[in-house]
């Protein structure tokens, strides 16, 4: 096993990853190379992110890894906006990932801070 498999923050991107592919089946195929494709490749982002942040031997080039994994995160709750906006999410799914996002955010600040770097 690896290190960052053993993170909580990691498995959590994984869930979260999953809901993302789970609730954007039923978008239109009209969107399968636009907002699915968006929400999709940024969920995924999160984890790998993650995970290869923690292969850095420095720690702010961990951290910065952290940053762009958050910044993902950010990516697929503006893009579940417009998700919802358009009819694609109904308000419990889009609050469903809105929940899941703000648990991952709290983590991966959890974890960067952990790392001890501004």
């Amino acid at each position: 096993m690896f290190n960052f498999e053993k993170l909580e923050v990691w498995q959590k991107a994984i869930d979260f990853a999953d809901v993302i592919y789970s609730l954007t089946r039923g978008f239109p195929d009209s969107e399968r190379f636009g907002l699915t494709s968006q929400m999709r490749r940024a969920a995924v982002s999160i984890s790998s992110n993650i995970a290869e942040g923690s292969s850095r031997h420095s720690r702010n080039d961990y951290a910065r890894f952290l940053e762009i994994a958050t910044g993902s995160v950010f990516e697929v709750v503006s893009e579940s906006v417009i998700g919802r906006r358009q009819g694609f999410l109904s308000e419990a799914d889009y609050r469903r990932i809105y929940a899941a996002a703000e648990e991952q955010s709290r983590m991966l600040s959890g974890l960067r801070r952990s790392l001890g770097v501004d």
